[in-house]
Formats: structure tokens, sequence, C-alpha cells
């Protein structure tokens, strides 16, 4: 997959990183995630409380209560969809992203394992979880010390990790929670809303996934902000990479 003669591409070059499917996969992520989260936002707001078990309203102790927050509207328009207040409106929106992110997610799952992305570049191995090489890559993320020449290829065990976490339990977990919270769901299959303790437990933890979502993200854009955001985008635009120098190289 490199674009460069040689077995072992260097710092410098410029390499195929990122395939079609992954980058196809990213932006209809992107967009659909970004549209159901500023959606969910202004559910949200319709009833700015949460609860555990299957049932949950005013008179009933929330675990989390917003409600006393800017006039019981705790998201604002700029990061709402609609922006003005319209609970209709809103879970029209939420529905209509939530079903190409529910069948994108299945596709790219199935294509990551046929294909063995899955395993070989995203979900860590035993070694990759060793406590020296997570202390290591802690420390490294730490001293924002990005991977150079053809180690940049290369997941490290954090972001393997972050990425294992959000594939195969954030997205799932919001899939499922969002069907739990289903009506016609709840008809037809109560098994899943019991399997999640109700359907307003189903609610809270739609509600944490999408908040480890979006600090998932902010993270990634972190990260991709200080490591080189140019070079990042263009990676995922085209696919095209140019690895950062070595060290030797840079003297």
């Amino acid at each position: 997959m490199q674009s460069v003669p040689g077995p072992t591409p260097r710092g410098g070059d410029v390499v195929k990183r990122h395939g079609l499917m992954t980058r196809l996969w990213h932006w209809l992520n992107a967009i659909a995630v970004t549209v159901m989260l500023m959606s969910g936002l202004m559910i949200f707001n319709a009833h700015p409380r949460l609860y555990w078990g299957h049932y949950g309203a005013n008179p009933d102790p929330a675990w989390l209560d917003l409600s006393q927050v800017n006039g019981g509207i705790p998201f604002p328009g700029a990061v709402t969809i609609p922006t003005d207040y319209s609970l209709a409106d809103a879970r029209l929106w939420h529905l209509a992203f939530a079903w190409p992110l529910a069948a994108a997610l299945c596709g790219y799952l199935v294509w990551a394992l046929l294909s063995g992305r899955l395993r070989r570049e995203i979900v860590p191995t035993p070694r990759d979880l060793a406590p020296r090489n997570l202390r290591d890559d802690i420390a490294e993320h730490a001293r924002l010390r990005f991977p150079t020449g053809a180690a940049a290829l290369r997941y490290g065990v954090l972001q393997r990790l972050a990425y294992s976490a959000v594939l195969l339990i954030l997205l799932p977990g919001m899939v499922l929670t969002g069907l739990a919270m289903s009506p016609a769901m709840d008809a037809g299959w109560p098994w899943l809303v019991d399997l999640l303790g109700g359907r307003q437990s189903a609610r809270s933890v739609h509600f944490l996934c999408a908040a480890a979502l979006v600090g998932f993200v902010a993270v990634h854009l972190a990260m991709v902000a200080l490591s080189g955001p140019i070079n990042g985008m263009r990676a995922m635009l085209s696919g095209r990479y140019r690895l950062p120098l070595e060290a030797e190289q840079a003297e």
C-alpha cells in the first residue's frame, strides 16, 4: 500500500495511509454523529433529567437534573438542531441520521472483521496491553511526542484502545440503547429493554455514551491539531500521508 519504492518508508515519504472504506466511514460517521449529538441535545432539553429503571418522571429521583440550568433549557440553540426549541423536529433529525449510522456501523464492522483490519490495526493485542507498553505510550502522549517515520503508520496502544472503545462499545451502545427507547422496539423486543435495565436506564446509558463520544472527539481533534492538521486532513481526504521526519533526518 506504499506509494514510494523500497520495503520500508522513511520520514518525508508520501504513503497511502487510509483506504477508501476507512475514509468513507470516517466522514459518514462524523456527519451522522454530529447531527445526532446536536439533535439529541435538543431532545434532552425537553426533559433535562436522567433516571435509572423502567420509569422516570418529575416526581421520581433523578441521578442527573439540569432542569434548573438556564431556565430549564440547559443546552443553547448554538449547539442544538434545530436552533429553536422543537422536540418534534429534533426527533425527525435524530431518526433521519440514526438508521444510516447504524447501517454504516454494521457494514464497517463486517468489512473490518473480514478484511482483518479489526484484528491487525484496531483491537490491541496482549503485547500492546503489557504494563510497560501502556506506561511508555502514556508518557509519550503526555510529552506530546508523536511517532515519526514508518512508526507513524501504526496505531499506538492508546489509539487502539480509544478506537476499539468507539467501534465496539460506544457506537453499538448508542444503537442498542436508542432501539430500547423506541416504543415499537419495546413491544417487539421487550428482552432488550430488560437487558438494559429499563427504558430510563437505556436513556441514561445513551446519554453517557454520547458524552464519552464527545470526549473522544475533543481529544481526537486536539491530537490531530498538535501532530499536523494539514497532513492529517489530507490523509483522511485523499488517503495520502507524508511521514513525519525522524530525529536524524531533522538535524
